[in-house]
């Protein structure tokens, strides 16, 4: 079973609230969202700072869009050990949004602090899962950089970037 970790903006997209989002890009994230629910498995952060990211942006009851029914999946699966993996990632000293698992890069100084846990979780992870993106450019302007600590991203809209 394949594992990922979905960055917000591809249940945002699905859910049809990313206006810069072609037709084609919000299918490729619906189909990304649908394949996790029915074969895949989720990877979250120990805190659920991911989850409360996803609740900010998506609806918990499932509605009306296809990112809010995968945040209700999501939420009833959170502790299903075969659809959802838990990892413990460390805060780095006070810094708000920066973790021990990110890598300490002067290439990655500038990556938005804000997805900073999600390279920390799929770093953190024993299943090396994929990083699931949409739409965020801070994603591809950062991806060499990335992938040179073993981070793998799949770009569901590459297109959106070149």
């Amino acid at each position: 079973m394949n594992s990922f970790v979905v960055d917000t903006n591809v249940a945002v997209v699905a859910s049809l609230r990313s206006p810069q989002a072609k037709p084609s890009c919000v299918l490729k994230c619906v189909n990304a969202l649908e394949k996790i629910k029915n074969h895949g498995r989720i990877v979250l952060d120990d805190q659920n700072r991911i989850l409360i990211e996803y609740r900010r942006n998506l609806w918990p009851s499932g509605q009306p869009g296809f990112g809010d029914a995968f945040f209700k999946w999501v939420w009833q699966n959170q502790w299903t050990a075969e659809r959802c993996e838990r990892v413990e990632i460390q805060p780095r000293g006070n810094a708000g949004e920066d973790y021990e698992e990110f890598p300490n890069d002067p290439a990655l100084d500038k990556f938005d602090p804000s997805d900073k846990k999600f390279v920390a979780v799929a770093l953190g992870s024993k299943s090396h899962p994929k990083i699931l993106n949409a739409v965020d450019p801070d994603w591809w302007e950062y991806r060499e950089a990335l992938e040179n600590h073993g981070v793998r991203i799949d770009f569901l809209c590459s297109r959106h970037f070149r």
